[in-house]
């Protein structure tokens, strides 16, 4: 069973086409799809059966091997700067707890740049 890397695909067209690690390039269907998965990404790693169709190679029963790797993986932080800014983090938030201990919500300047710092580091946290 041939193996691969999808070099393109649009689910608007329901088309695109796979490199196989034998270098040879071969077409696949939005039909050969495994149940689910409803479009294929550049850099996919697949398996497939191959039949000769009226314009050459077609890909058929594709089966999906790993996902396309993520560039927001690729550019997130290494874990050792995670560590500096979640403690920065938690010094920054234990700083919010005594407002809301003394009964009242931090003045509005301070609590829009605190929420735009925990949204970055969320993304980093999901990367």
């Amino acid at each position: 069973m041939p193996t691969g890397k999808v070099k393109f695909y649009s689910a608007d067209k329901g088309f695109g086409f796979i490199a196989g690690d034998d270098a040879a390039e071969v077409y696949v269907h939005a039909s050969a799809l495994p149940a689910g998965v409803q479009e294929l990404k550049p850099g996919m790693r697949v398996d497939y059966d191959v039949a000769e169709g009226r314009k050459g190679a077609q890909a058929l029963s594709v089966r999906l091997l790993e996902e396309a790797p993520s560039i927001a993986r690729a550019k997130r932080k290494k874990p050792e700067d995670m560590v500096v800014i979640v403690e920065d983090l938690i010094k920054l938030l234990d700083a919010f707890s005594n407002d809301f201990r003394r009964g009242r919500y931090p003045d509005k300047g301070r609590a829009t740049k605190v929420a735009q710092v925990m949204r970055v580091v969320a993304d980093d946290f999901e990367a």
